[in-house]
């Protein structure tokens, strides 16, 4: 396989001792407390998060978010005609683009796509479309890339809220901001916001257990609207787990977008003063 010179690669057979731990070890039967969160949170309290708008000089519009130690930055640019269309197309597009740092995740990611990045890539494309003006660019389209810088848990929804605030902080036409967070149901636990390691847990179906219920909801809406544009769900959960936790993440995303909104009024006053 060919290698980018061009690029500072650290050596392949590197890897951290903590990747050989329990946690990452399915072998071993998976233990942990949740009487008590490592971040001494309680099980329906976010992380504290951080906004902040044009971070990226060169692109048209970015945005930083920071949700603990997750952190996920975000650059949109100018729109550019559809390649590779035959015909008119009365509405835009938007190309979204998801990856992890080689640096962000316990084990060294490699800098082609994964499997699961592309699929991120198509769950924050869904999530932003339904909040984009797309007919007031036809025949164009607007290029989302996000970057997760560290990855310690929820960085799917911090990248969805990091696009929101990029396309609005490029001035592209929008209906609304999407806001978006994570649950992790393991039982009869909702963890709101899980860090990577309850993400681990909750993803984890323990062996005694047949009919288990588990697994990971990351939900976006646009709350000035009252409407869910994407839903992403891994595991097995029954159906009441997940209309509860429909209920639980529709209010948390209600709660998260004035700070979206805020951080925008700030940026516009920055440049008003700067004028």
């Amino acid at each position: 396989m060919p290698v980018d010179q061009k690029r500072i690669n650290g050596p392949e057979a590197s890897f951290p001792y903590h990747i050989y731990s329990n946690i990452n070890n399915k072998n071993v039967k998976m233990k942990h407390n949740f009487t008590k969160r490592s971040d001494k949170r309680n099980d329906n309290e976010p992380r504290k998060i951080f906004l902040k708008t044009g971070v990226i000089n060169q692109a048209k519009g970015s945005a930083y978010v920071e949700m603990g130690n997750t952190k996920v930055v975000c650059s949109v640019f100018d729109p550019r005609e559809v390649p590779n269309k035959n015909g008119y197309c009365v509405q835009g597009e938007i190309y979204c683009e998801f990856k992890f740092a080689p640096f962000s995740c316990e084990k060294r990611r490699m800098h082609q796509h994964s499997a699961d990045e592309k699929q991120y890539s198509l769950i924050l494309q869904k999530a932003l479309e339904p909040a984009v003006c797309l007919h007031e660019f036809p025949n164009f389209q607007v290029d989302i890339y996000a970057v997760v810088l560290d990855n310690a848990g929820s960085s799917l929804a911090a990248a969805i809220m990091a696009g929101s605030l990029a396309l609005a902080n490029a001035g592209v036409p929008m209906f609304g901001l999407v806001t978006a967070s994570t649950i992790g149901i393991y039982g009869s636990k909702f963890l709101v916001d899980p860090t990577d390691t309850e993400e681990v847990i909750c993803n984890t179906h323990p062996d005694e257990e047949d009919d288990f219920n588990h697994g990971i909801i990351t939900l976006a809406s646009l709350p000035q609207h009252n409407q869910i544009s994407e839903v992403f769900l891994v595991g097995n959960i029954d159906t009441d787990s997940v209309v509860h936790a429909t209920d639980v993440l529709t209010g948390i995303n209600k709660d998260i977008c004035p700070v979206l909104q805020q951080c925008l009024v700030k940026t516009i006053m920055k440049l008003h003063r700067a004028k």
